[in-house]
């Protein structure tokens, strides 16, 4: 499922497999940015419960918002309905999510977004037709 070059889509090793408990579809893969983790992807690290947003440099920025788009573009060349996404640290395969959100494709773009650690999304890809079928995971 890789047909934007900049991100890496990687099957799950079997020390990833527990990962596989956070999702509802069958077939779960790896998503990683530019930096090969999910690292350039903007995120927030949770923080006593919550999610405080710091200002990005203009590299970051630039970076991150580039990987955003990269995703985007690798998610609408899955076709799928919905796919879910789950942002955690490598080796926290088992921890369940701290948040789950519905939000549309398009919000991937948004300057101000930013993933969260421990956030699970379900995204729906406007305007694609078909059933969920794949669903991509993210790790930093």
């Amino acid at each position: 499922m890789n047909d934007a070059p900049d991100v890496a889509v990687e099957p799950l090793t079997e020390r990833e497999s527990p990962i596989r408990a956070h999702f509802t579809l069958p077939e779960v893969q790896y998503i990683g940015s530019t930096s090969g983790c999910g690292c350039d992807f903007s995120y927030v690290m949770l923080q006593n419960g919550e999610w405080p947003v710091s200002e990005d440099d203009q590299e970051d920025a630039e970076s991150h918002l580039q990987n955003r788009q990269a995703l985007v573009s690798l998610l609408r060349a899955a076709k799928e309905k919905i796919v879910e996404l789950y942002g955690i640290w490598d080796g926290d395969f088992a921890v369940p999510p701290q948040s789950r959100e519905d939000i549309p494709l398009r919000k991937l773009l948004d300057l101000d977004f930013h993933f969260k650690e421990q956030g699970f999304y379900r995204v729906t890809l406007e305007d694609i037709p078909g059933e969920s079928q794949c669903i991509p995971m993210i790790r930093c």
